[in-house]
């Protein structure tokens, strides 16, 4: 529960755009978005003023809080961008109404993080019908004709990262049975099922698999609450998942609560926090694979681009693609501090 480095991919690199730098829980003050170097990328030269519609969950979750916060900032990066943001409400239906409001005012574009792709699918269908541009951020619609763009993070590729640290790792330990835990998500959520589905997969190259999976809701609380189920259910583990690493906090404080430490954790997303704690290595926490909410800073330097009619500099066809999914990496002791001011 997303800062750039190689994360942007899906066909094209996309090096010469904008990209992404800040990753807080608080409004950026240093926010060097735009990667203009020497002035030769055509992107960054201004262009016709395009007006986006942005909506995001609340910031009730640190990710959440980036997302919003990355988009503003890089809004603000371009003096042809005028950021219009709507409240999203507290669910699907809410943030529905909200941006019905917003489309009788007509931006140029819409960036959106729905609550829930599928329930928020037909909005997107109304809104390009309406010819303004939908770049769907994170949850997926699953209309390919509800937007224009869509940036995720890589779900399976997360599960898969995940799969391969702990594979390797019990293979380096010359363990052949290890008893391997799993923290999820939101269980009704797609992003939630592909995580686990490339877990299940990654493991399995090295004929392992789950011995007890519980379902979180991507907070402290309830990440400790399905921790402490899970320690009560294998008295002995080699290792776990934990989706990601705000409910980590929670999962962190089972695990101390309950003196274990036989096992290792790896975490999901590369929050500052778990950052810092791989690179100390004084908990179980060894590993956190990565899923940045610096796509919202790309998804409005996408959406502008659109909104321009213009393609992105590094390629040779004239129009932003369809479809971009990041790469997620691995974080580990080794590479903790080159991470870290990229954590959330």
């Amino acid at each position: 529960m997303a800062t750039r480095r190689n994360m942007l991919l899906g066909g094209a690199v996309l090096s010469a755009m904008a990209v992404a730098g800040c990753t807080s829980n608080e409004t950026p003050t240093n926010t060097p978005q735009v990667k203009d170097g020497d002035g030769n990328n055509p992107n960054v030269q201004p262009g016709k003023t395009v007006t986006i519609g942005f909506s995001a969950p609340a910031a009730d979750h640190g990710w959440i809080a980036a997302i919003t916060n990355n988009a503003k900032a890089q809004a603000g990066t371009f003096k042809d961008v005028v950021f219009k943001p709507v409240e999203a409400g507290k669910d699907a239906a809410a943030q529905r109404a909200a941006l019905e409001a917003l489309i009788s005012q007509k931006p140029d574009v819409i960036v959106l993080l729905p609550h829930d792709g599928k329930e928020l699918n037909a909005f997107g269908l109304k809104a390009m019908e309406a010819g303004i541009p939908v770049v769907n951020l994170d949850r997926a619609f699953p209309d390919p004709l509800a937007y224009r763009c869509q940036i995720k993070g890589d779900n399976y590729g997360m599960g898969v990262a995940a799969g391969h640290y702990i594979g390797k790792a019990m293979r380096a330990k010359n363990i052949a049975s290890p008893i391997i835990g799993e923290i999820a998500g939101m269980d009704e959520l797609e992003l939630t099922q592909e995580r686990s589905a490339g877990f299940k997969a990654a493991l399995a190259t090295y004929g392992f698999t789950v011995a007890n999976r519980r379902a979180a809701r991507f907070t402290a609380d309830t990440g400790q609450r399905e921790a402490q189920n899970l320690l009560q259910a294998l008295p002995k583990m080699d290792a776990v998942w934990n989706h990601d690493d705000d409910q980590g906090i929670g999962v962190l404080a089972a695990v101390a609560a309950a003196n274990r430490s036989e096992f290792l954790m790896v975490g999901g997303a590369g929050s500052k926090k778990a950052i810092e704690d791989i690179a100390s290595d004084k908990t179980v926490l060894k590993a956190t694979v990565t899923y940045s909410p610096s796509m919202a800073s790309s998804a409005i330097s996408l959406a502008r681009l659109i909104g321009q009619s213009r393609g992105m500099a590094d390629l040779v066809e004239l129009q932003v693609p369809k479809e971009i999914i990041l790469a997620s990496e691995t974080i580990t002791k080794d590479n903790a501090a080159t991470y870290v001011k990229l954590g959330f």
